[in-house]
């Protein structure tokens, strides 16, 4: 009855969420873009989307796969895995029209798994599988180009990955540099 009941809690408070945000939508201006980030040890490949709140503030949604090689960064010799996940954050642009450069802060929640070995190689290699559950709260700074309501937008982000929960042997966390792109249009 518990899990029938978080389920169902977690189920509304999504809905919420989403009806609130979209409801925005249909007041403001509206981006949605595809957006790639590459950093160290991996790639995500993400689709965006972003409302315009006030004259220079937006707030963002972000769903995306995670493809991660940590190779020997992490805990283990080599880790490697891959996992879905999502983004929440607020921007502020330095110019109105939501345009030009902006700061920001986001945090991402990624279910990834990964497969690790450690003494690869060896008579005696060891492997495993670990799920973790990882939350990563960046500060996020860019640039937006706008030509006849397309955009394309370079950005930089820098935060922490914090393996929140873990099913199996630790794996690597820690400090994360993040460069991307956005590319998308605004309605």
């Amino acid at each position: 009855m518990k899990m029938k009941f978080g389920i169902t809690f977690k189920m509304r408070s999504l809905l919420t969420w989403a009806a609130l945000f979209l409801t925005t939508a249909f007041y403001g201006q509206t981006d949605f873009s595809v957006e790639f980030q590459a950093y160290p040890t991996g790639l995500i490949p993400g689709i965006r989307l972003e409302q315009a709140v006030k004259t220079h503030y937006a707030f963002h949604l972000r769903a995306g796969y995670n493809w991660v090689r940590h190779r020997d960064q992490g805990r283990h010799e080599d880790e490697r895995g891959d996992g879905k996940g999502f983004s929440v954050g607020y921007k502020r642009y330095f110019r109105s029209g939501h345009e030009g450069f902006f700061m920001g802060a986001r945090s991402d929640v990624w279910w990834n798994e990964l497969d690790w070995k450690d003494r690869i190689g060896q008579p005696d290699e060891v492997s495993g599988h670990t799920k973790i559950t990882v939350l990563q709260p960046t500060l996020e700074a860019g640039y937006v180009f706008l030509k006849s309501d397309w955009i394309l937008s370079p950005t930089v982000a820098f935060g922490f990955e914090f393996n929140v929960k873990t099913e199996g042997e630790p794996v690597g966390e820690g400090a994360i540099l993040l460069l991307g792109v956005q590319l998308g249009r605004r309605f």
